[in-house]
Formats: structure tokens, sequence, C-alpha cells
């Protein structure tokens, strides 16, 4: 902490993609569904790190529109961490100011967790630490579409004219239309791949790669992260002034 303090600007918005909890739980000869239920613990972990560091955006790629296509079983047990998790982490979580946000399409999710999204998010409305948003049910391609059909609709209603229509117009109607585009993307398991997560979003977003899975990640490797971050030098495309 001594050195990211001492670095420099801490991002103000950390986005996770959370990846390797069945191949960690493969790797122990365990089923796949326990890596689901031990990556909780990694959350709570980044949840505390981004407190202890000043991060004030954390945003978490939980389920994506892709995973509705897994076995029946695994979606299954991916929704009951979703329930465990709200009902055990509300109040701790709205005791430490932090607010969750659940961003995805959460009308394809069952009716007990849909209940359970709407008791994390009102039992930590207000939270002022750290905003929590946790993407479920969520993948880029549809998140653009949804927009694109959004505007088209205001288009063909007389209510916009196209020629309006500008990057920042666009992004006012994307699910993260209140929120600054991530600064930090960290990604488990290896992976260096997108994974249809935050496409618009992570245009100039710097990545950061870490070998461990999820369930193994920690508030060090967090910092190592953001450590990271604070060596690099963000151009936005841009020429660097002498």
């Amino acid at each position: 902490m001594l050195r990211i303090r001492a670095s420099g600007d801490v991002p103000r918005h950390v986005a996770v993609i959370m990846d390797g909890n069945g191949r960690w739980a493969q790797a122990r000869g365990l089923p796949r569904t326990l890596g689901h239920r031990n990556g909780v613990e990694a959350v709570r972990e980044a949840v505390a790190g981004c407190l202890d560091a000043g991060v004030r955006i954390l945003t978490l790629y939980a389920f994506s529109t892709d995973n509705w296509d897994r076995p029946k079983a695994e979606v299954a047990a991916l929704m009951s961490v979703l329930q465990i998790y709200a009902d055990k982490e509300s109040r701790a979580l709205a005791r430490k100011g932090v607010e969750v946000r659940v961003l995805g399409e959460t009308d394809r999710l069952d009716a007990i967790s849909r209940a359970a999204v709407d008791r994390i998010q009102k039992t930590t409305l207000g939270g002022e630490a750290l905003r929590l948003n946790l993407m479920i049910s969520y993948g880029g391609r549809e998140e653009i579409v949804g927009a694109a059909r959004i505007l088209a609709k205001r288009a063909s209603a007389g209510a916009l004219d196209h020629r309006e229509i500008d990057a920042e117009l666009f992004a006012s109607a994307l699910l993260t239309r209140d929120l600054p585009d991530p600064d930090l993307l960290i990604r488990t398991s290896g992976e260096q791949r997108i994974s249809n997560f935050m496409l618009w979003q992570v245009a100039y977003t710097e990545m950061h790669v870490v070998a461990e899975y999820w369930p193994d990640f920690t508030r060090e490797h967090l910092f190592g992260a953001i450590l990271d971050y604070q060596r690099r030098e963000r151009r936005f495309g841009r020429v660097p002034t002498a």
C-alpha cells in the first residue's frame, strides 16, 4: 500500500474478468461447481483491496450471456452462488459503504435469483465508499445492440435526428451510462481475451493478466495490478507531450 500511495494515481474504475473457477476445481479433482463457490472468497478479497487502495468503482464479470449454454447443473450452481452471496454479504457490504448494482439481462434470471438481486441492491443502496457492479447475464455485443435499438427507436419516433448520434450519445444508451470507462482491466487464469466484456468501454483501458485462477486471487494480486498500471503511460491514441 505504501508503494501504491507513493507511485501515482490509483485507477478510479477497475474491471475484472473472473476466469478459471472450473479449471481450479478440476485441477484439484473437485466438481466445477465447487470452483464457483470458492470464487466468492476472491470477490471478498477484491472488494477489500479496492477499499484499501482507494479504488472507487469495481466491476466484476460474474456471468455472461454465453454462460447460459453451459450444463444446467452448472448454471444452477452459479445462480445458487449469487443467491448465497446476496444473503450473506449484503449487510457487511452496506456497513463498509459498498453500493452494489447488477447490470445485464436480469429478466433471464429465475425468480429466486431476481429476488436476490433486488435484495442486495436495496440493502446496499447509497453506499459511497465503493460502487460494486456485478455483470450478470451480460454480453458486450448484446449491450451494444441494445443501445443501437434504443437510439433507433427514438429516431423512428421522431425524437432523435440520426445526425445527432455520436460516441457520447451512444454511450448514454449503454447499461454503464452512469459510469466512467474502466482504467484497468484484470483477467485471471492467464488467458488473454476480452471474452465479450465491456467491448465499447475498454477501448483505451489498460489490461493486466494474472496467471492464477480466480479462486486464488487475493488483494495482493490486485495491488500488483495497480502498481503495474501506475508504471504505464496512458496516451489514448495520442502522441505524448514533450
